[in-house]
């Protein structure tokens, strides 16, 4: 009995991990004329990676669909760039990143997870 209850504890935890952190790692959705839409719901972010290029401005269209307290922020760390999603809405986050490198944004519990590629 131990034994099943250890397995079903593992299996869990394996799920947990896959469903916060590596089922977003998809293919990167490049910015087209400098915008991307992005769909907040169900614990992720899709598109979930962005392309840009340094020093070009970026808007990025936030739709907030999950009502989960966690998703009321999008934090875009190295960038110092923050805002609030309002549920149903959709919220324009615009940012020139200026340095080419990987920016993570994450909700202000780090469990969404995205990043912005910037060449």
């Amino acid at each position: 009995m131990i034994w099943l209850i250890n397995l079903s504890g593992l299996a869990l935890m394996a799920l947990i991990v896959w469903w916060f952190w590596l089922a977003g790692a998809g293919k990167a959705r490049r910015a087209t004329h400098g915008a991307v839409d992005i769909i907040v719901d169900d614990g992720v972010y899709e598109p979930a990676v962005i392309e840009s290029n340094a020093g070009e401005p970026l808007s990025l269209r936030f739709e907030r669909r999950d009502a989960s307290p966690c998703a009321e922020q999008v934090v875009f760390h190295g960038l110092d760039v923050s805002e609030y999603l309002p549920v149903g809405e959709t919220t324009t986050v615009t940012l020139t990143p200026e340095q080419p490198g990987t920016y993570r944004f994450t909700c202000q519990m780090n469990m969404y997870q995205g990043k912005l590629i910037v060449h």
